[in-house]
């Protein structure tokens, strides 16, 4: 068995884990979850098109766009975790019992690189994505007060 390393994991996290590639390197192709993670991803995407092609006034992009931020803040969220870890909790959890005391769970300065880079990162997606979706809903319940009350 292989093992599987925290910074790698936590770089993934990063990089491509909106993708699910983080759970792909630590629990293999056959992880469901893993294969989940590209569904919210696409679909903001998707929202992010629409209002190129249609504008603002998009509804449904109002909706579609923030589950990126929210799959984006996922994946660094966990990434957060899986920087924090203790090595023998990281050993525990990805790699065999007696592999506890190996360097694949030990935490160096590219883990806490990453992990900066992940609480800002995780903190715009979450804090963008809240932002634009409540803003856009009030802003469309503001425009439907006012057709009322023509």
């Amino acid at each position: 068995m292989r093992l599987k390393n925290k910074t790698m994991a936590v770089w993934l996290a990063l990089v491509g884990g909106a993708l699910g590639l983080h759970r792909f390197y630590l629990r293999g192709l056959g992880d469901w979850i893993g294969w989940l993670h590209p569904v919210p991803t696409a679909l903001g995407l998707y929202g992010i098109e629409r209002v190129r092609a249609l504008g603002q006034d998009d509804q449904l992009s109002w909706v579609l766009i923030p589950l990126l931020g929210v799959s984006i803040a996922a994946a660094c969220l966990t990434g957060i975790v899986y920087a924090l870890a203790d090595e023998a909790k990281w050993n525990r959890w990805f790699n065999s019992p007696e592999a506890s005391a190996t360097a694949a769970g030990r935490t160096n300065w590219l883990t806490i690189v990453a992990l900066v880079m992940l609480l800002l990162v995780g903190t715009i997606a979450f804090m963008g994505s809240l932002a634009f979706g409540i803003q856009r809903y009030f802003e469309y319940q503001v425009e439907e007060a006012r057709k009322i009350s023509q």
